[in-house]
């Protein structure tokens, strides 16, 4: 970095002309924003807004991940300076990134929570940006995908989780991050036959026909063969990528809310999700990351890479 760099980007959140390019302030210092992306609500021009959902109210066991988006923008500070490694391309420099904002909502009214979260991203969607979202706990997928499916008809899922969440719940008033994948499928949002879920291992009787490759799976065929697998599911059908950061052992993200052992290695998650280069992705999330339950910032430090993953999947197959 050039000393005239630092003296003149400062608080390139808001200085910076235009979407694209590199940052180089002080990764200690400045305006946060997502990878020092330019905050704007006029996505004019922009190829990916970058969003952050602050809430979590539907949790069964640990609060916390209301401070999720702040925590993973703090830490994504880090990878800013820097294209990402393994590809071969900087998204931050091809493509125009913009960092929205957190969505507004009153926590007092749950019940109209998710409609204003389906209005709020396909907000984002009708200006004709894609979306990469910062959760929050794991609800906030379902009004997500409800946004996503109104532009771009049903979906794969590509889910990484320690949880299938697709435990039965027929009341549509529910708000539980435990439910939404059931309600998802019975409302045609996702096609399970070309769906999966990797990292699975909690026990749910009924996993609504989604394929499941567990996490002892991950661990006995490695990234490469997990990679195989997933493709041969999705083929080329557009997908929609929730990563649940639990989907990592809690040794790798101890910061969340239901951490279950015998998880996958912030290793494997990397090399599987950049072998998954050249599926058909129309927008993805990273939530239940809870910086209450991890003093040491691992756990956004893991959000941060993988919602940078997102964006270069997003991005490798738009290059021209």
């Amino acid at each position: 970095m050039a000393l005239e760099d630092a003296k003149t980007q400062v608080d390139t959140a808001f200085t910076r002309d235009g979407f694209k390019g590199l940052a180089f302030e002080n990764t200690f210092g400045g305006a946060l924003s997502f990878l020092r992306r330019t905050y704007s609500k006029n996505l004019t021009g922009v190829d990916i807004a970058v969003t952050g959902i602050p809430f979590d109210q539907a949790v069964t066991n640990r609060p916390g991940t209301r401070l999720g988006p702040r925590a993973i923008r703090e830490a994504s500070c880090l990878q800013s300076p820097d294209q990402a490694y393994g590809w071969d391309f900087d998204v931050m420099s091809e493509f125009a990134i913009a960092d929205y904002g957190d969505m507004p909502f009153d926590y007092a009214h749950i019940d109209q929570f998710p409609a204003a979260l389906e209005a709020h991203i396909s907000g984002i969607l009708d200006q004709g940006a894609a979306c990469l979202t910062l959760g929050g706990d794991h609800y906030i997928t379902f009004p997500i995908l409800r946004a996503h499916v109104k532009k771009h008809g049903p979906l794969s899922l590509l889910q990484f989780d320690a949880h299938t969440d697709t435990w039965q719940d027929d009341d549509m008033t529910r708000v539980d991050h435990g439910t939404m994948f059931y309600k998802a499928v019975k409302e045609g949002l996702i096609d399970p036959a070309r769906s999966v879920q990797v990292g699975i291992r909690t026990h749910n009787a009924d996993t609504m026909g989604v394929n499941i490759i567990d996490a002892r799976e991950v661990h006995e065929t490695g990234p490469a063969g997990v990679v195989d697998k997933i493709k041969s599911i999705l083929g080329d059908r557009k997908t929609y990528l929730t990563f649940d950061i639990d989907a990592l052992d809690p040794a790798f993200a101890p910061g969340t809310g239901t951490p279950v052992w015998g998880g996958l290695t912030s290793a494997q998650v990397s090399m599987i999700l950049r072998d998954l280069a050249g599926i058909n992705l129309v927008g993805g999330d990273v939530v239940e990351v809870s910086p209450p339950f991890d003093t040491t910032g691992a756990t956004a430090i893991a959000g941060a890479h993988v919602a940078m993953e997102i964006l270069n999947l997003w991005a490798v197959t738009r290059r021209g």
